[in-house]
């Protein structure tokens, strides 16, 4: 789990009164959903939200109000250690290979799944403008005074209110844990509820049954250990623990299927290979000297891709759209002793062929698994299928980052809508789970895929008594950010002059939910 001592995150809920135009089924006022403006964010406070089903485009964060809007949005994940390579995944690796290797082009179009596999994202871009925040920087900077009493203690212990006093910000106010009472994603308190149904004859393997042993099996998991340890820079194995071993142990499930995303990714090329193909992994910051060289041909690239496959018109894509949409992050960079070596935080994973930029994944690294934003390409080289390659490679770069980080063990592809066939694919990405919308426990995608074939909307926890263990419970405790101070809404509910705004408060913590209402501050002017 990530550890920190940084500011807290700071927001501004806009409530989800207003339906905006659906990418999916092109209705012009389906696409209703709850939003808030992030000045600043922690990496748990963010993979918290996403575990409640809220998602980010730059620095809006929005999440989808299921049982109203016309297409439900279904967080999903893929949990990366067990992830299984379909032949049409082994096919798009194979043509990497062959392309980088010998130059074969193979124009063959992939017909199993789009290009764009983060399509999602660029229906949300039209809203997040709209909703941007004008508040200032410094009504958004709390005071610190040293010798103030903490507003929160005074309010609970004495009853009455000085009007003097003022919270100290504490480098611990934010500490980039959960809380210990929280159901972790990563830990059983979650998974526990996810039952893993045997699978259909010809749907892949039957993860309740321990893989087999044998010694070509142990051969190649010696293979894949070496290589991991190379990839991350270890110096002992022993750190591949728990599910790390599972992996391994897993490298071959079929005898049709000897092989990995790791066989196909870290292969050692011949020394008169064509091409040469780079992957990146850049901060985003305008501080960092790799982000900032290579700035303007990411743009270029975003403004060519936009324009190709989304039809956009240069002014929907210039540099400031794309900065607003791809570098905007509100997540704060972030180390930690037990954290992969890059840190957590907002990124750009470019893929370098020939010294050129064809393509870059925008991800988030977050406690407990690696989050894909967007992906954008060069068209010219669409043949390639990058926008399976890229999620492949993403998958495979979750494995190695659990290496150093065992928490971090899953990638979250965003939503998946079933009601919008184009967007089933990422189904295929399995062992995979939905996030029900109603109690926020993890679901086998299996489970979950005749109750949407019978209605758009589910709630996928079927035990009726189960009920949102997160929720709101105590609305006083919520972090409030008034005038500079930090105080309580019970303080600021008794601060405050003019008409009650306690329902909206109470809405957006109901949202958040009882942990995030109480470290992230809710800005109110």
């Amino acid at each position: 789990m990530a550890a920190g001592g940084g500011s807290p995150s700071i927001v501004e809920f806009f409530g989800g009164e207003d339906g905006y135009r659906c990418g999916y089924c092109r209705s012009d006022t389906g696409n209703i959903s709850h939003g808030m403006w992030a000045h600043s964010m922690t990496v748990q406070d963010y993979q918290d939200l996403i575990d409640r089903g809220w998602r980010r485009s730059g620095k809006y964060v929005y999440k989808p109000i299921m049982n109203q809007t016309c297409c439900p949005q279904y967080t999903i994940r893929c949990r990366a250690l067990h992830f299984q390579a379909s032949k049409s995944h082994k096919k798009v690796l194979k043509k990497m290979l062959k392309f980088i290797s010998k130059g074969d082009v193979s124009k063959v179009a992939s017909e199993e799944e789009p290009m764009d596999s983060h399509i999602e994202d660029v229906a949300t871009c039209d809203f997040a403008y709209k909703s941007e925040s004008q508040v200032s920087q410094s009504d958004l900077t709390p005071l610190a005074v040293d010798q103030a009493e903490r507003v929160e203690n005074e309010d609970e212990d004495s009853g009455e209110t000085k009007e003097g006093n003022v919270q100290k910000v504490e480098s611990d106010s934010a500490q980039v844990c959960a809380d210990k009472d929280t159901p972790v994603p990563a830990e059983p308190s979650h998974s526990a509820k996810a039952v893993h149904a045997p699978p259909k004859p010809g749907k892949g393997a039957d993860l309740s049954k321990p893989p087999c042993r044998k010694a070509k099996d142990i051969r190649k998991e010696r293979k894949l250990q070496k290589l991991l340890q190379n990839q991350m820079g270890t110096a002992e194995g022993s750190q591949l623990q728990g599910d790390q071993t599972f992996l391994l142990q897993n490298s071959k499930s079929k005898t049709n299927q000897p092989k990995n995303i790791e066989d196909f990714v870290f292969v050692p090329l011949p020394d008169d290979a064509r091409h040469k193909l780079e992957v990146r992994l850049v901060p985003v910051s305008f501080e960092d000297p790799q982000f900032k060289s290579s700035f303007s041909q990411s743009a270029t690239l975003f403004a060519k891709y936009q324009m190709s496959v989304h039809k956009d018109t240069p002014s929907d894509c210039g540099e400031n759209e794309f900065t607003r949409f791809l570098c905007d992050s509100p997540l704060e960079a972030e180390h930690a002793p037990n954290g992969p070596e890059c840190g957590y935080g907002s990124f750009h994973q470019q893929y370098w062929l020939d010294g050129k930029i064809i393509a870059v994944g925008v991800i988030d690294i977050l406690p407990y698994c690696v989050s894909s934003v967007y992906l954008y390409y060069d068209p010219d080289f669409s043949f390639l299928s990058l926008g399976v390659y890229s999620a492949l490679r993403e998958i495979a770069f979750t494995r190695q980052l659990c290496v150093k980080a065992p928490d971090l063990c899953f990638y979250y592809m965003g939503f998946y809508i079933h009601s919008c066939p184009k967007m089933r694919y990422k189904g295929q990405y399995r062992p995979s789970d939905l996030l029900c919308p109603e109690t926020y426990v993890w679901t086998p995608i299996e489970q979950c895929l005749p109750l949407l074939e019978h209605s758009k909307y589910s709630r996928f926890n079927q035990d009726g008594k189960a009920v949102d263990e997160g929720r709101l419970k105590e609305l006083g405790r919520v972090r409030v950010l008034h005038k500079r101070t930090v105080m309580p809404y019970s303080m600021y509910k008794k601060r405050r002059k003019g008409p009650s705004d306690e329902a909206s408060v109470q809405q957006y913590a109901s949202l958040v939910g009882q942990t995030c209402s109480e470290r992230m501050l809710l800005f109110r002017s």
